[in-house]
């Protein structure tokens, strides 16, 4: 069989794999939108560079945009087979999917108004909510272990990758010509140990064949105490100190629901005074709905807290804002407040607007906190960028900028190693390093071999074949 990469490859967006096994079954892993400033991506958005009608099965590891945003438009291109995803997975994608096609079809009725200026064509978005139910329709739920059997040669199981609400490692035994099964893991993205709500990375079976994400693969988290001492460092000295606003672009799943935990226990603790906080993301309001649901997600930890406190995403300072225009008034709130707005890398979404309208202001601070992609708005912000474009207009970069990797929902590359720990490396035949950068994967290369992997390693390119 074979496997060929048409997104994460060689970079950390679009995650799109494909195995067509020696049957000529069909299998996508993923289906990712391309996010960011690159300079193809509408094509790769539009054009998959396979044909939609003959994929049989997509196997999604989780339901983040860049490993989920296309689906909807691989059924309006001809998709007509099974999704298969966890039961949490399908239910963020419920509200994410609906939210990705409103957020396209606001956005460009601003890019849209600027070409008819130079009367230039509309641009049309990439699927409409019709889409994204007839998506939803052929999706499928497999619990976190069970083993299903989806052909005669394939069998499906999903382990807990912790990443996000319902993320998952695809695990894959398919039999070859000769009757062997090949045992390919996908690592989807994998999570960090210790976070506050989710459990740890789960142990997954022996694999022969690895793709791994490969993020943060030169880099190391800070520890969470450390973390939560520079929350409230930031916190202090933007809000107390210079009565300012903290803006904090964060995805609407976990790591707003994170943040807000955060600062719910540093308000009951007493060590935050009278802040307003704001969660301005319709999305993050029903993703908070959706995770209460989903308690077989949780940690131990974070179920007894609950027990002392029903309630960790509400706090008496804390309004999550839904409506437009309670949104819009926060461009004139008068004095300090938190402001937590999507998208997490300040692509889309109301967190541009408020971008725009404080990040000229030098006593407020945006705080980044998670991995935004170099030509994202979020990544030229975190690459300490002086002017950036927003909304096709340049502004000045006034506003401090502060970083704080622990809330990035993606695992260092020496969690990643304690990850694998339950693998024997001898046993792994192939290492594919996927969902990063060229220069982070080509480093993260050398500390496989540093920690003993005799395999062969490869770093696909766009579009690349391998037989294996």
């Amino acid at each position: 069989m074979n496997i060929q990469f048409f997104g994460a490859a060689q970079v950390v967006t679009g995650s799109k794999h494909l195995i067509t096994t020696h049957r000529g079954k069909k299998i996508l892993l993923d289906c990712g939108l391309f996010q960011g400033k690159l300079e193809n991506r509408d094509d790769l958005n539009r054009n998959f560079g396979f044909a939609p009608h003959s994929i049989d099965y997509v196997i999604l590891s989780h339901a983040h945009i860049d490993h989920s945003g296309l689906i909807p438009r691989l059924v309006k291109e001809g998709f007509r087979g099974i999704i298969f995803a966890t039961p949490a997975t399908i239910s963020l994608c419920e509200i994410m999917l609906l939210d990705s096609a409103h957020i396209q079809t606001d956005d460009l009725k601003h890019v849209n108004k600027r070409r008819l200026k130079h009367n230039e064509k509309p641009i049309e978005p990439l699927y409409d909510a019709d889409d994204v139910q007839k998506a939803l329709d052929l999706m499928v739920p497999v619990e976190y272990d069970e083993e299903l059997h989806i052909e005669k040669e394939i069998t499906l199981q999903f382990t807990d990758a912790e990443h996000l609400l319902g993320s998952g490692l695809v695990n894959l035994k398919i039999k070859n010509k000769s009757g062997e099964k090949i045992h390919l893991t996908f690592s989807g993205d994998i999570g960090k140990y210790n976070d506050s709500i989710l459990r740890d990375p789960q142990p997954f079976p022996q694999c022969d064949i690895l793709l791994c994400e490969s993020t943060y693969g030169d880099r190391l988290h800070p520890k969470i105490s450390d973390t939560e001492v520079d929350l409230l460092r930031v916190v202090t000295k933007t809000c107390v100190e210079n009565k300012g606003k903290l803006i904090i672009p964060a995805f609407s799943v976990d790591r707003t629901q994170e943040i807000v935990y955060s600062l719910d226990k540093m308000f009951h603790a007493g060590k935050i005074p009278n802040i307003k906080v704001f969660v301005d993301s319709p999305l993050s309001v029903k993703a908070t709905e959706v995770i209460k649901k989903h308690q077989e997600c949780y940690n131990q930890e974070f179920v007894d807290s609950m027990a002392k406190d029903p309630t960790p995403f509400s706090f008496k300072n804390l309004t999550y804002i839904s409506d437009v225009e309670q949104s819009k008034a926060l461009n004139n709130f008068q004095g300090p407040c938190i402001i937590i707005s999507a998208s997490g890398m300040a692509e889309a979404g109301r967190i541009k607007h408020h971008l725009k309208n404080n990040i000229e202001n030098p006593n407020n601070t945006i705080l980044i906190v998670g991995y935004c992609t170099p030509d994202s708005l979020g990544g030229r912000l975190r690459n300490g960028a002086d002017i950036v474009r927003i909304f096709g207009d340049e502004f000045k970069v006034k506003a401090k900028v502060e970083v704080m990797d622990y809330y990035s929902a993606h695992a260092d590359f020496d969690e990643i190693f304690q990850f694998l720990e339950c693998q024997n490396k001898k046993k792994i035949k192939h290492i594919f390093l996927v969902h990063g950068e060229k220069e982070v994967q080509e480093h993260f290369k050398t500390k496989f071999i540093e920690h003993g992997y005799s395999c062969k390693i490869d770093i696909p390119a766009q579009g690349e074949l391998f037989e294996i």
